[in-house]
């Protein structure tokens, strides 16, 4: 009996893992020569696989992997003992004591958390590393930039405490400049009135990939949180590396299952939501929502088969969707079908995919299912 590993695939997500560090490689060289690079991989490395995306990314030298969990940041541990790994979200009190065994440095928004962690490495008998972040406007993980000075000089009094980074989150810089401008300000306000603070020797970083059409090349800022942008995808045309060729990583892909013919006047898929039009032949796809195919494009998303556009009847079901392929000569079951990706030309973008369901890039990377394998390419292929 064929293990599940060997069965044929019927959907799957390809990762290319040479694009990934082209990609790293062209936005480093697209920096001011200063700027340290921050590789953000939390969910999954955007649904990519944090594994081997992290290792790939070691390889093209990431400076820093920011996580949003200690299990995240014990997968980045299990591939090297002493990487730098920053945790981007708050510590639950019971994970302390990991954050000291996994050496991550823990993001510190508060002075019970300052508190707690001095704790936990007076405990452990070592420092623990931690960054300041600064809340300057998006209202959801640090100090309010006001009271950043208090907490950190508590950071540098505290004796198993130590800093090595400060930080801000942009709360909208894809469509509120004069926002993020102030956000800015608040910042770099906030760390003027830190007495003897030595920014020099501090990771400092405000923007990623969203907020870089904003950098600023002077001032204390070395360090960039690189996302999206890795990855290939742009979050919008405004940013500064817009005119940097990454190329995108992730391609999405399924199965013909079942091609037949239907008479004008045939209701498709549950709640009969698209009528036939014209005599037609469907193709019935081995993928849908429990895939990550969304719902939300039921009539209206496309996919590609045979380097053609066919649109989607209906409602996409848990576990196939229908297209219509009349106008594609020789649809055949078994042919592979493209969801998000190029096929001979024609080519269906994340953007464009996302636009359909009426979401995001980063939520649809992170719906890909657990039941959809990646297959990751190298240089040589498969």
């Amino acid at each position: 009996m064929a293990t599940a590993s060997r069965l044929p695939l019927r959907c799957w997500a390809e990762i290319d893992l040479a694009v990934l560090e082209r990609n790293l490689h062209l936005i480093r060289a697209s920096l001011p020569s200063h700027m340290r690079y921050v590789a953000v991989v939390k969910a999954d490395a955007y649904g990519h696989g944090l594994p081997q995306t992290a290792a790939r990314l070691m390889h093209a030298g990431a400076d820093l992997f920011g996580v949003a969990n200690l299990a995240e940041a014990a997968a980045i541990r299990e591939l090297s003992p002493d990487w730098p790994i920053l945790l981007l979200s708050p510590l639950l009190p019971d994970e302390d004591r990991y954050a000291v065994d996994y050496d991550v440095a823990a993001t510190v928004s508060a002075a019970e958390e300052a508190d707690r962690l001095d704790a936990a490495g007076r405990a452990a008998g070592k420092a623990v590393t931690v960054h300041l972040k600064i809340d300057t406007g998006m209202g959801r993980l640090g100090v309010w930039h006001e009271e950043a000075p208090a907490l950190y000089r508590k950071i540098c009094d505290s004796r198993h405490l130590k800093l090595a980074g400060v930080f801000t989150h942009f709360s909208s810089p894809d469509d509120d400049a004069a926002f993020t401008a102030e956000q800015r300000r608040r910042f770099l306000a906030a760390l003027q009135r830190c007495p003897d603070i030595d920014l020099a020797a501090l990771f400092v970083h405000a923007d990623n990939s969203a907020g870089l059409e904003t950098i600023e090349v002077a001032g204390p800022f070395n360090a960039v949180r690189v996302g999206l942008l890795q990855f290939g995808i742009l979050p919008h045309s405004r940013s500064l590396l817009s005119q940097v060729r990454t190329e995108p990583v992730f391609s999405f892909r399924t199965r013909v299952g079942l091609v037949k013919r239907l008479p004008s006047g045939t209701a498709i898929s549950y709640s009969r939501t698209h009528v036939l039009k014209r005599d037609s032949v469907v193709a019935i796809l081995t993928a849908g929502y429990g895939d990550g195919l969304p719902r939300a494009a039921s009539n209206r998303g496309h996919v590609l088969i045979r380097g053609r556009r066919c649109p989607v009847l209906g409602r996409v079901t848990m576990d196939q969707t229908i297209v219509d392929v009349t106008d594609v000569p020789e649809v055949r079951a078994g042919d592979e079908v493209v969801l998000i990706g190029k096929q001979t030309g024609a080519e269906i973008g994340l953007t464009e995919f996302s636009r359909w369901a009426d979401t995001i890039p980063w939520e649809t990377l992170c719906s890909v299912t657990k039941r959809v394998p990646r297959l990751y390419r190298t240089s040589l292929g498969l």
